[in-house]
């Protein structure tokens, strides 16, 4: 159940470009939705699937190639442990070792916000990134898949607890990049397989059940999933598809948020526009919406969060520039200047957009 309401406040993704945790939680702590950020370049551990692996039977961090590896008889021989530890609760909290941010986080004073809000890499995206001795995805072995569901949940569960101790309108959400890959045809895992797993994963979150995702989507099933909280890069799409027009209104209808994700993270992109261009994108979707399915466009903006477009970037749009990859993310010496700039475009996309439609 969301307790808080929307009214176009601004949030972001969890993962940022800083080296400095300082000012990562500064820009964090600005927004009216802060959350505790993600900063692969500060360490290996700050990455999402290594900070999701801690206690996950089977799993060696290599960091030298900075990855996890999934060994199938490691994993057979800690079994047994495994179990005896699921019902205890810090067998799944995120420590200090693979979260200093987090922890940074939760020590500041989080009263005042309407909401505060965690993440956790999803059960999909980790079984697909993650590859046994044979390359193949974990998400194919039955029995670890079975694990993996449980562990993610409990993980979700227990992060959700610490942040509500702080704010009693937390809510965690699942990053999901890998949501992308069950349409695939060569993918072995595909999304009726995944709208059933997830369903029942969804059912024991507690709290809010929120689902981010960057890549391209397909909204209407991801607006099916059972989440009350749906994140995803709304510039990328272009346009709002009449056929999706149903599929949106029917969730906001039963009360679900939308994080809106409009302020591009590229910089050739970025320059092109302004807070006014890109709300008045949004206003183009939501007219959409409205048209098609009379629902007001007041209701649409009082149940809608804005963000930026996607968690990092590949700054093609800077010469010279070299990344690396972490995650699902290409990151370069440029970004924190033109994620910084996003973030900035936020409040005052959110305020032309609560001005226009009386949120």
């Amino acid at each position: 159940m969301i307790a808080f309401e929307a009214r176009c406040s601004t949030t972001a993704m969890g993962i940022m470009p800083h080296r400095d945790v300082e000012r990562a939680l500064e820009l964090a702590l600005g927004l009216d939705i802060p959350f505790w950020p993600q900063l692969p370049k500060v360490s290996l551990y700050e990455d999402m699937y290594v900070q999701a692996s801690q206690n996950f039977p089977g799993i060696v961090i290599d960091f030298d190639k900075g990855r996890l590896n999934f060994n199938t008889a490691r994993f057979e021989q800690e079994l047994d442990g495994y179990f005896g530890k699921m019902d205890a609760p810090e067998a799944f909290a995120l420590t200090a070792e693979y979260s200093a941010v987090l922890h940074k986080f939760l020590s500041r004073d989080l009263q005042g916000y309407k909401a505060i809000r965690g993440q956790n890499i999803g059960p999909v995206s980790f079984g697909f990134k993650v590859l046994d001795e044979n390359l193949k995805p974990i998400i194919y072995n039955d029995e670890a898949r079975a694990i993996l569901f449980d562990f993610i949940q409990k993980k979700a569960n227990i992060q959700y607890m610490e942040l509500k101790e702080r704010n009693p309108d937390a809510f965690v959400w699942l990053d999901e990049p890998g949501l992308g890959y069950v349409f695939s045809g060569l993918s072995g895992y595909n999304e009726q397989q995944a709208k059933q797993d997830y369903h029942n994963f969804v059912a024991g979150l507690e709290g809010p059940k929120g689902l981010h995702l960057c890549a391209e989507v397909n909204l209407p099933y991801l607006l099916e999933l059972g989440v009350e909280i749906l994140s995803f890069d709304a510039y990328q799409i272009g346009f709002m598809p009449k056929e999706y027009a149903g599929s949106v209104s029917e969730f906001i209808k039963e009360g679900g948020i939308i994080s809106w994700g409009i302020a591009p993270t590229e910089s050739t992109v970025l320059m092109t526009h302004t807070p006014k261009t890109l709300a008045a994108i949004l206003s183009d979707y939501w007219e959409v919406i409205s048209q098609n399915t009379g629902l007001s466009l007041h209701q649409i903006a009082m149940q809608a969060l804005v963000a930026p477009a996607r968690c990092c970037l590949s700054d093609i749009g800077q010469s010279g520039t070299t990344g690396r990859e972490t995650g699902e993310c290409q990151i370069s010496s440029s970004e924190e200047e033109i994620v910084e700039k996003a973030f900035a475009f936020l409040p005052e996309i959110s305020q032309i957009l609560r001005d226009k439609y009386g949120v």
